[in-house]
């Protein structure tokens, strides 16, 4: 069953940087910005959290939550959160459940060749808890940006 704009986003839990449950219905009545990516520490990776990061003020001044997923462990990401000074949560996905629900997880091309993997999407959710937004297979550049401006089309 595919995901499309207007379904009610999975609930789901995680363990957070932080070593704490986190619960999605939690957060809801706030905007929440829901990105998945690969691996923590690489360069597609930095260079997108450090955009979110830079970018965070005018993320919440539209009352929005940014959490990042991937499949590295809580120590992992505690690392990559402290290297890069990240504002914001993120969310280990080591058993891909999340990864699932959100139909991220699949076949992607790597280096030429197709490989299992995460594939780098971002959600959009509303106070209510459903999909306003979704764009996949992101690429870095513009991203966040992009992210705003729909913050802003979606709220107006």
């Amino acid at each position: 069953m595919a995901l499309n704009i207007g379904d009610k986003a999975p609930d789901f839990k995680a363990i957070n940087d932080d070593g704490e449950e986190f619960k999605l219905a939690d957060h809801l009545g706030n905007w929440i910005v829901l990105y998945f990516y690969p691996k923590d520490n690489t360069p597609g990776c930095t260079k997108e959290a450090c955009s979110f990061r830079d970018n965070m003020e005018r993320i919440t001044s539209f009352n929005a939550k940014v959490f990042g997923v991937s499949f590295d462990s809580t120590n992992s990401h505690t690392n990559f959160k402290e290297k890069h000074s990240l504002n914001f949560t993120l969310l280990s996905d080591p058993d891909k459940e999340i990864a699932k629900k959100y139909e991220v997880f699949g076949e992607k091309s790597m280096f030429g060749k197709t490989v299992l993997g995460l594939k780098r999407s971002t959600f959009i959710i509303d106070p209510q808890g459903n999909i306003r937004w979704a764009k996949r297979n992101v690429k870095v550049d513009g991203h966040v940006d992009e992210v705003i401006s729909k913050l802003q089309e979606l709220q107006s």
